[in-house]
């Protein structure tokens, strides 16, 4: 079973609509382990140095961009749990996106909606994304069909 504590979220940028924080805080208390690193908004290149630093040894690179696979809530559950015993590190780019650098050295490049989000929405909706991953794979009444 997929483990919260084996994934963490990159984000460049503040939450700054109080709002999505507590959204946030929400889904942060259910899944324990969890962590969000926020790096300072800066330009795209040096976000993307600031990103290749602040990844992990063993961690499985997943980037969020709009041209990234599409997948249903039970699929991506389903995705997450054959990858379960890796570290997993969500990477959201700021405002500007993510550099082909960043994209290139992902192991899976993820797409939230083929609509373009801002950033702090984008973390609320992977986090939500989480939990109810966390809730199929747990058979739990979060998720219905």
């Amino acid at each position: 079973m997929l483990n919260p504590s084996r994934c963490r979220i990159i984000a460049i940028g503040k939450v700054r609509k109080r709002w999505i924080q507590d959204g946030l805080n929400i889904y942060l208390k259910r899944l324990p382990g969890l962590t969000i690193t926020e790096l300072r908004d800066s330009t795209v290149r040096r976000e993307s140095k600031e990103i290749l630093t602040s990844l992990k040894a063993q961690e499985t690179l997943v980037v969020l961009s709009e041209e990234g696979e599409t997948l249903t809530s039970i699929n991506f559950a389903n995705r997450l749990n054959t990858i379960n015993s890796q570290k997993l590190v969500f990477v959201i780019g700021g405002a500007e996106g993510l550099t082909n650098e960043i994209k290139d050295s992902a192991n899976w490049i993820l797409s939230l909606s083929n609509f373009t989000f801002p950033h702090e929405i984008a973390r609320l909706l992977l986090v939500e994304q989480l939990y109810r991953s966390f809730s199929i794979l747990q058979n739990t009444p979060y998720h219905r069909n």
